[in-house]
């Protein structure tokens, strides 16, 4: 009889201990650790998203690591991270490297439209600049053009923009775009180039001293100028308007595809919204008077 006792409450413990393995084991999209790389160009976005899902999900510990955009895509594909930040289209190779590599489908989830800006002392005479003027000064030894880094987003969006190689074009480089603000009097004759989001916040008061301290070069293009704001983005008239979209690793439906669905929900959108940027997901309110 106690041997047959023994065995029911071996058997039992067993079965609990199963139970609990798995439930540890099992996906959860509302806790566990996740790393998200992201260009510093939309850093700050990124880490918005993150401390609004961690406020929702306390379990959820996410942190933000800043890589340049195409390291950031190759640490994905490594499996270095389950999350990556990207403004470009992939080429057709790294395309079918991602589905190769990830095992799925190509999926990006849009959720903020961004752009790349050209800046100028704040006491500048120049107040505008030209498409033709971007293109023949970024083919030009002078290097008139000081971007953040060779590899870095604003970089690559501007060369694919222009229908070129990154490798093809000539600038100045200032490591950080915030540097590039600071440092800019000391180059009058050069034009700064920075991501939007660097300074997009409307209330921040480091934004609002490093906005202080430039001015956004509208850019012409086919005789009519274009602003960065928010109806340029939203109308993606601005010519150096980006969507920003994640990509993951991850089949399943566990913190990073999470975090992913909640930063393109409504509560996501609007966190992007805050951030001085263009939702991609535009949510409709509808009131009705009676």
């Amino acid at each position: 009889m106690k041997n047959s006792m023994k065995v029911i409450v071996l058997f039992v413990l067993s079965i609990i201990a199963i139970s609990c393995k798995k439930e540890e084991k099992s996906p959860s999209y509302y806790k566990g650790d996740l790393t998200i790389l992201t260009d510093e160009s939309f850093k700050s976005v990124t880490e918005a998203l993150a401390d609004g899902y961690m406020i929702n999900y306390p379990e959820a510990h996410i942190k933000v690591v800043t890589q340049k955009e195409d390291l950031g895509f190759l640490d994905l594909l490594k499996g270095k991270a389950r999350v990556a930040v990207m403004s470009r289209e992939l080429s057709n190779d790294e395309l079918n490297a991602y589905k190769e590599q990830v095992g799925s489908k190509f999926l990006p989830a849009r959720f903020a439209a961004d752009a790349v800006v050209f800046i100028v002392p704040k006491n500048s005479s120049r107040t505008s600049i030209s498409m033709d003027e971007i293109q023949n000064g970024l083919l030009s030894e002078n290097k008139q053009f000081i971007f953040d880094g060779a590899n870095s987003s604003n970089l690559n969006y501007v060369a694919q923009k222009l229908k070129k190689q990154p490798k093809d074009l000539k600038f100045s480089v200032i490591p950080g775009s915030e540097n590039i603000i600071e440092q800019l009097n000391k180059y009058p004759d050069k034009i700064g180039v920075i991501g939007l989001n660097t300074f997009s916040r409307p209330y921040d008061k480091v934004s609002i001293q490093l906005r202080d301290m430039v001015k956004i070069l509208p850019v012409e293009s086919k005789g009519k100028l274009y602003t960065p704001d928010i109806s340029g983005l939203r109308e993606m008239k601005y010519p150096f308007t980006r969507i920003l979209y994640f990509l993951t690793n991850e089949g399943n439906f566990n913190i990073a595809n999470g975090f992913i669905r909640y930063s393109c929900t409504q509560l996501g959108q609007m966190i992007v919204q805050k951030e001085g940027l263009q939702p991609y997901n535009i949510y409709k309110r509808e009131v009705q008077m009676r």
